[in-house]
């Protein structure tokens, strides 16, 4: 149906009927108008996993069973472009299956702090990698004919006082941090829906905040889709209408106030129409959507969700080359995590899993020789004397031991924060006393976010396994004993603790106001400028194999003028190893010689790529105005200097193998 008909619908609704339309039928549904033919559009949870009703008994309030692919904070890891396409496209072909039209998805929300609780929902605490992941993700769900919606837009950084926190930043924050990965997003993949996050902004709800919606999202970003509310999101319908928020979600019993005000006058009924009819539109893609053919098979799917993981996991150790693992040899696995891992976080994104398969299971039916012993309850963390004297038992008696640990369920939720960031003290107790007797010792952590480490030069190897789905422990298992080559890189480092975050002594914010100081210092850019160590930085991730790089360069010399020109920088990777195995090209631009305060290094472009033992590739990047330009909060717009850039190829945000300056005129 083209805009023209869909028009014309609109001319034959009543009020009350337009008004109905723009909130909805019940928690998941928009409202049908039957006597025009005008159906529902249904929305469900996600984004990792569908969390969908047995539509053939809504009073049951049964949710059915589903794939729980990585979370959104371990695929983040993987700098994988193709592999969040290609789970898009798994999760598009659920969503058929159970009947849905709208995957509420993915999060794209900036990391200030290792505490907020939502984390393991968002990907990065850096804007491009975001953006960049983000629209893969939107681009492979929405080609099976399912739309998606980009949340939460925007800066919603905490969990604390979530509905009425006021995010106070000013305009270079907004525009270089938490803004970029929406942009990103709606300019590469035009996701069908965006939704309209619980904070406020500036002191306006995100909701109502017309500065947001309409200038920025639809006027200057040329987002053609529909924005809808997080569910309970909208207090005031009259302003939300008119600051282009079409769909409140989920049903209200404020349609009247609507109504009211298109007759006193206060909504002039042609922006009511304008919501009706993104609203409308949104009915008939999903109409439309339904006749692709889309096949999904659970047990397929679950495998590639276990393919998903273990090219996401990130090696942060391995002295000596501890992994992977002798299948031959006897392994002791202790930690109850190795028999039912912690695969993701509580909250409206909580899965119900068609199998799982824990490391136990998996490393079994390897052949492994592995006896266990759980050590500590996996709801709460803590031991008791009779389960930690039985791990040290065991320990006792094993040459090499892998442990299990992370954070607990309780810890890592929708809709609260975490007071610290630090492991349960239980667990921290077992790793020191392993590693003494066991000196072989390798750590798995299962956690949504960075956590204290104060044990880290203990054991011979970390993996960070993340909250990696219900084929969590498959895919550990398979990288511990080498059937994969481990190739995930950080997409968030990992302070050595809480105090150094630069968030620290802002984040939660005094009432409801809450107040971004740090501004562009975020992450990596605050550690590098301020040449911080950190216990694991941004990018970092190890392999089984080796990369050397060389040949780095660039295709002009001259000044460049980003207004007109591009630069294209190549750099040769050879695989030096004997093993095969995926690298993380990161370039990164280093602003130098320039006036504007400015991070010392951020990230301009990855490639993830594939090479045999002896193989070499070139890579090359092209960077254009916006690899270079911050935001000029005189003129309101993105501006490029003139200066001197250094050109970075870096192992991760920190190390820097090779670098060429550029300048800008």
């Amino acid at each position: 149906m083209d805009k023209n008909d869909i028009k014309r619908l609109i001319g034959e609704l009543t009020l009350e009927e337009k008004a109905g339309l723009t909130s909805g039928e019940d928690q998941w549904m928009t409202k049908a108008v039957e006597r025009l033919g005008i159906g529902h559009a249904r929305t469900s949870d996600g984004p990792h996993g569908i969390r969908a009703l047995d539509y053939t008994d809504p009073k049951a309030n049964v949710t059915m069973p589903a794939v729980c692919f990585p979370t959104a904070v371990t695929t983040a890891s993987s700098f994988d472009r193709d592999m969040l396409f290609e789970m898009g496209e798994e999760l598009g072909s659920e969503c058929h299956a159970y009947g849905v039209d709208v995957l509420l998805g993915p999060g794209v929300n900036m990391k200030r702090s290792p505490l907020c609780g939502r984390n393991f929902e968002y990907f990065s605490e850096d804007p491009l990698l975001a953006g960049e992941l983000g629209a893969a993700f939107v681009n492979g769900v929405q080609s099976k004919g399912v739309g998606t919606s980009l949340k939460h837009y925007f800066a919603n950084s905490q969990e604390t006082r979530r509905f009425t926190s006021s995010s106070e930043m000013d305009e270079r924050t907004m525009r270089e941090i938490y803004l970029p990965a929406f942009e990103t997003v709606v300019k590469k993949a035009q996701p069908w829906t965006v939704m309209a996050a619980y904070n406020k902004i500036g002191g306006t709800h995100a909701t109502a905040n017309k500065t947001a919606l309409d200038e920025i999202l639809r006027k200057e970003w040329g987002f053609e889709g529909l924005v809808v509310s997080d569910w309970g999101a909208t207090h005031d319908r009259v302003g939300a209408i008119l600051a282009g928020t079409d769909l409140t979600m989920p049903a209200e019993d404020t349609d009247m106030q609507i109504v009211e005000a298109v007759k006193n006058g206060t909504l002039p009924e042609e922006a009511l129409d304008k919501c009706c009819e993104r609203v409308l539109e949104l009915v008939f893609k999903a109409e439309e959507g339904r006749k692709v053919s889309a096949e999904f098979d659970p047990e397929k799917a679950h495998e590639k969700a276990r393919k998903y993981a273990a090219n996401s996991m990130v090696l942060l150790k391995n002295d000596g080359d501890f992994l992977p693992l002798d299948k031959s040899e006897p392994i002791a696995f202790i930690g109850a995590f190795a028999d039912v891992p912690r695969f993701q976080g509580g909250g409206s994104s909580h899965i119900i899993p068609t199998k799982i398969t824990g490391a136990l299971k998996a490393a079994s039916e390897k052949g492994c020789k592995i006896s266990y012993a759980p050590a500590y309850d996996p709801a709460t963390g803590k031991t008791d004397t009779k389960l930690f004297t039985e791990a040290l038992d065991l320990a006792k008696k094993s040459e090499k031991t892998v442990l299990f640990i992370g954070l607990p369920d309780s810890m890592e939720y929708e809709g609260g924060d975490r007071p610290h960031m630090k492991l349960p003290e239980d667990m921290n107790r077992l790793v020191e006393a392993v590693c003494t007797i066991c000196p072989d010792t390798a750590v798995v952590l299962h956690n949504g976010s960075p956590v204290e480490i104060p044990w880290a030069d203990k054991p011979k190897a970390i993996l960070e396994a993340y909250l990696a789905g219900q084929a969590s422990g498959g895919a550990a298992a398979d990288i511990i004993f080498g059937d994969v080559n481990p190739s995930g890189r950080l997409a968030e480092s990992f302070p050595k603790k809480l105090e150094d975050n630069p968030s620290y002594l802002y984040y939660i914010g005094e009432d409801d106001r809450v107040t971004y100081n740090e501004g562009l210092f975020i992450g990596y850019r605050y550690y590098e400028s301020k040449a911080m160590e950190v216990l694991y930085p941004f990018g970092h991730g190890l392999s089984y194999t080796s990369f050397e790089y060389s040949g780095m360069d660039l295709d002009r010399w001259r000044p460049l003028d980003p207004e007109t020109e591009t630069v294209t920088v190549t750099v040769n990777v050879i695989n030096t190893g004997k093993r095969a195995g995926y690298e993380v090209v990161q370039l990164y631009v280093h602003p130098d010689h320039v006036k504007m305060i400015r991070p010392k290094r951020e990230l301009k472009a990855f490639k993830k790529i594939y090479l045999e033992p002896g193989e070499t590739k070139n890579v090359s990047f092209t960077l254009g105005k916006r690899a270079f330009a911050c935001w000029d909060p005189v003129s309101h717009g993105w501006t490029v200097e003139k200066g001197r850039f250094g050109i970075e190829i870096c192992r991760n945000a920190h190390d820097v193998i090779a670098r060429r300056d550029l300048w800008t005129r």
